[in-house]
């Protein structure tokens, strides 16, 4: 098998839509690329849409798990690298969800060349709260108590969590939608993205993202407080900053519309660098 067989095979890459420019979508914690399956079929007739999942999620090849490589938010950015270099991709626009957001920045910043621009959806560079100058919207004593939960045999945390990210009541259908996703995962697995998900402080790298860039906020995520949404586009050299009017941690499939539409203007008019010099 080749090695582009092996990346493609590996993470379930799925290629949609039409020869246009790339749109590489990446999913959040504990998801998969399923997750995007309202957003993609707003830009089919306009991009060729790149679909994965990370190892250990979805239908990725979780024989491939090595905790090493993924005991930091860099081996999921290099997921995405492998993808850009198996496809042989140029011109590409990274979208990621949630912790994909960081994820994406860290392989554009390693290509400059390949990487074009990056969307991040509800991203976060800090989940944890910095007082009295950062709001991450969590407490350590509770990440813990999570990732304790995480690791027992009740799966209640699966619910927990899907509640807070889908800010939906316990019949709501995006709720049990991630209540079995989380549920799906193998519980180590789960328990170390989550332990790198929100313990990673990824906020000294924002200025290192020179590509434009597009924050997508919603205006009540208690995941992704807009604070941190605003936060990141005053540090970010060459970012936008749009707040939808949505509720919850997942607008590409609570609000997908909103989403598209937001993602369509930046693309037609990607920001200006804040500093010209330093894209020079």
């Amino acid at each position: 098998m080749s090695q582009r067989d092996e990346v493609i095979r590996r993470h379930n890459v799925q290629v949609l839509g039409s020869e246009g420019p790339t749109l590489l979508m990446a999913h959040g914690f504990g998801c998969d690329q399923l997750m995007w399956r309202k957003l993609w079929p707003a830009f089919e007739s306009t991009h060729r849409i790149v679909l994965l999942d990370y190892v250990g999620c979805g239908r990725s090849d979780w024989a491939a798990y090595d905790p090493q490589r993924y005991a930091s938010l860099n081996g999921y950015a290099q997921d995405l690298l492998d993808v850009v270099d198996a496809l042989d991709l140029s011109s590409v626009t990274l979208v990621g969800h949630s912790v994909s957001g960081v994820v994406a920045m860290l392989a554009a910043i390693q290509r400059p060349q390949q990487v074009e621009s990056v969307v991040m959806v509800a991203p976060s560079p800090r989940y944890l709260d910095d007082p009295p100058l950062y709001q991450g919207g969590f407490q350590a004593a509770d990440v813990r108590a999570l990732l304790d939960m995480i690791a027992g045999p009740d799966t209640a945390w699966a619910n927990h969590l899907a509640g807070a990210v889908s800010q939906e009541e316990a019949d709501g259908a995006l709720r049990k939608e991630l209540h079995d996703s989380f549920c799906a995962m193998d519980p180590s697995i789960a328990r170390r993205f989550a332990e790198v998900t929100f313990f990673s402080d990824n906020r000294a790298d924002l200025r290192r993202l020179l590509q434009p860039t597009l924050v997508l906020q919603c205006e009540h995520d208690v995941v992704a407080p807009l604070s941190v949404g605003r936060y990141m586009a005053e540090h970010l050299p060459c970012a936008q900053l749009e707040t939808l009017a949505a509720r919850g941690h997942c607008p590409h499939i609570s609000h997908a519309d909103l989403t598209a539409d937001a993602m369509r203007r930046f693309l037609a008019n990607p920001p200006q660098p804040k500093d010209p010099a330093r894209t020079a």
